[in-house]
């Protein structure tokens, strides 16, 4: 990776980012640095954070929603495994369309991928509660993963504000051979960058290997892009683009978008697809890459193929094709889940289905299930290999069974092989591209105020934001380690699925696998301080995080470096996010923050009251995020502000 050492100078093209951004500014600035409030056209949610994401909505007081279009979806607890998320959907699927939201419903896919299908629309920008979000900049869309409440407000007509992020150009060369595919070239650039390296970035496409991607392939690369830190990832709008809407039925929707032939980047990363080779990422994160020849031979008990990211009909057509008249090892289970409605209906109607399920294959619905660990969970020591994004000890429902990440032909080597496998080894398949199913039954068009809003017992409104006192004081409730993700924090899986609208519930989970007395402790000590790490926050959009922290009374998060979705999500919860070299600080230290003069470009001290020592310190807010926590977070500030 090589550093761009060019000034950008008044004549100089734009990249695609900058063009997004200049075009939905609506406050701020476009300096990369800057803070800049972004006007939103699009919002989604999904029913794992759309239910706070539409109870935060509620208590900004707004009549409908103000976007141009608005997406809740249910893909996460599709399966209602527990009844209180049967009450959830009813609640999802009640209050969009009393506030003027589409509601896609249980089976018609993952958020993601449905909305790139279905309403994606290249230079707009789309704004989710969910981290994956920027899967939609596969066609040329500026799509950001961020907290509920930034969502609510956007859905309300507000700004979502951001530090404007530097952009990294990611030249794609050559093409790719068989059995190498998308998955394998974002495996490789997380290789190359790690799961920090994206932080503060943009990541841009570019290169003459870009007209060998369909859009379904650069959306695995976009939506994986989240795994690197990034704020969000492009593909331009070109004729590939419009081929794909075209199928759609949307061809009216084609806006030809690119960065100029002469755009400066801040960073450039040249990958040759033609010399990438097979890869997976064995358990940890996902940037534990390694050459298929390292791996080769080790024991499965378990293969999932699909999900976002690698769920379309492209890459399930080839898996059918592989499996055509043979058989999954009978050492292993292998589960398939596709990305949409439209897909499952594709391998339906071509006869991948039943290929599949001759060849012993699971077939499932679609939507999020295993992996978010809802189902199929790994059993103690067993390694599932998976098609998904995320590979965190625990994410798979579990922290005693292990995850690897792979492409879709790696995926279906080694369910036949019963072990990591190289696919190049098997005859190649040819894919030939189809018509599209279009069939929008379950995408539900919203009814209006007559809609009245059902709720269980099981969803709790939130509690009243509260200034902070001058001076934060408490004990240090627990310290942890570098690359904290926010599974970490408040696990996903059945523990909490089902809670995610009851935050006194779902509180008494926060930390679970690394310390189950934390909240009781929290809730004892009436509130205190996290000490964290390198990239603490790291990975999920899950607010709840940050409102699990909240609701026990946490006061403050000292790490050494902060992921952008977690801190913004701390900050809107009123909890300060505060850098500064935690090696000085220790568990039950006693701990004073003065920040009755709190600014964005000032310095703290971290006063250690039980060590005698005080520590330099940066509070991670801008000059409006200031006043944000003077007002005890983004709701309160946002009532604050409407009067």
């Amino acid at each position: 990776m090589s550093a761009s050492t060019n000034k950008r100078g008044a004549k100089m093209g734009k990249t695609q980012f900058a063009k997004i951004i200049e075009k939905h500014v609506g406050d701020g600035s476009t300096k990369p640095g800057d803070e800049i409030g972004l006007l939103i056209d699009q919002c989604l949610t999904q029913d794992s954070t759309g239910t706070m994401a539409w109870l935060e909505f509620e208590a900004l007081g707004a009549e409908k929603v103000l976007a141009s279009r608005v997406v809740s979806y249910n893909d996460h607890t599709s399966l209602s495994f527990k009844g209180e998320s049967t009450d959830d959907h009813m609640f999802l699927q009640t209050v969009a369309s009393h506030f003027g939201a589409i509601y896609s419903k249980a089976g018609n896919g993952v958020c993601h991928q449905v909305h790139y299908e279905r309403y994606g629309i290249p230079g707009q920008t789309l704004l989710g509660s969910d981290s994956h979000t920027p899967t939609g900049g596969g066609l040329g869309m500026l799509a950001i993963g961020a907290g509920g409440m930034d969502v609510a407000v956007a859905m309300g007509g507000g700004y979502f504000y951001m530090k404007v992020p530097k952009v990294m150009e990611i030249r794609l060369t050559g093409k790719l051979g068989w059995g190498v595919s998308a998955k394998d070239v974002i495996l490789h650039i997380l290789r190359k960058i790690s799961v920090k390296g994206g932080v503060g970035y943009v990541l841009e496409y570019t290169g003459s290997g870009l007209k060998t991607l369909s859009v379904p392939e650069r959306a695995t690369i976009t939506n994986m892009g989240a795994e690197t830190g990034a704020t969000s990832s492009l593909f331009p709008s070109d004729q590939i683009t419009r081929e794909f809407l075209a199928r759609q039925g949307r061809e009216s929707d084609f806006v030809e978008l690119s960065a100029d032939p002469d755009a400066v980047y801040d960073e450039v990363l040249e990958v040759d697809m033609s010399s990438i080779e097979p890869l997976v990422a064995m358990t940890g994160m996902p940037d534990n890459v390694k050459d298929i020849g390292e791996v080769a031979g080790t024991h499965l008990d378990q293969v999932v193929i699909g999900s976002c990211t690698n769920g379309g009909h492209r890459d399930l057509r080839i898996a059918a094709d592989m499996l055509r008249g043979k058989h999954v090892a009978k050492t292993l289970d292998c589960i398939l889940s596709p990305g949409s409605r439209q897909v499952e209906q594709m391998l339906f109607a071509d006869g991948s289905a039943e290929v599949l399920i001759k060849a012993g294959v699971r077939f499932i619905e679609p939507g999020c299930n295993a992996c978010i660990g809802v189902g199929f969970v790994p059993g103690t020591g067993h390694l599932s290999l998976r098609t998904v994004n995320r590979n965190w000890v625990g994410r798979g429902g579990t922290n005693k069974g292990f995850l690897a990440l792979s492409s879709v032909e790696t995926a279906v080597a080694s369910a036949l092989a019963g072990h990591i496998a190289d696919p190049r080894k098997l005859p190649e398949v040819q894919f030939e591209e189809t018509d599209y199913v279009l069939d929008d039954l379950l995408l539900l068009q919203p009814e209006g105020p007559e809609v009245e809003i059902r709720r269980s017992p099981n969803i709790v409104a939130m509690k009243n934001q509260t200034p902070p006192a001058g001076v934060l004081k408490g004990s240090v409730l627990l310290k942890v380690g570098d690359g904290i993700s926010t599974d970490d924090i408040l696990p996903a899986g059945p523990l909490t699925q089902h809670l995610r609208s009851n935050l006194p519930e779902i509180s008494k989970f926060v930390f679970y696998y690394e310390d189950k007395t934390f909240p009781g402790r929290a809730v004892e000590m009436q509130g205190g301080f996290i000490i964290g790490g390198d990239n603490y926050g790291q990975g999920s959009s899950r607010e709840h995080a940050a409102l699990g922290p909240f609701q026990l009374g946490i006061k403050a998060v000292l790490a050494k470096t902060f992921a952008r979705i977690h801190c913004a999500n701390l900050i809107n919860t009123g909890i300060l996010p505060i850098e500064c070299d935690t090696a000085q600080i220790d568990l039950a230290d006693e701990l004073e923050i003065d920040i009755s003069n709190l600014a964005h470009d000032k310095k703290l001290l971290v006063r250690n009251m039980t060590k005698k020592t005080e520590i330099p310190a940066t509070p991670i807010v801008t000059e409006r995020q200031v006043e944000m926590l003077k007002a005890g977070g983004l709701l309160a500030y946002t009532k604050k502000m409407a009067q």
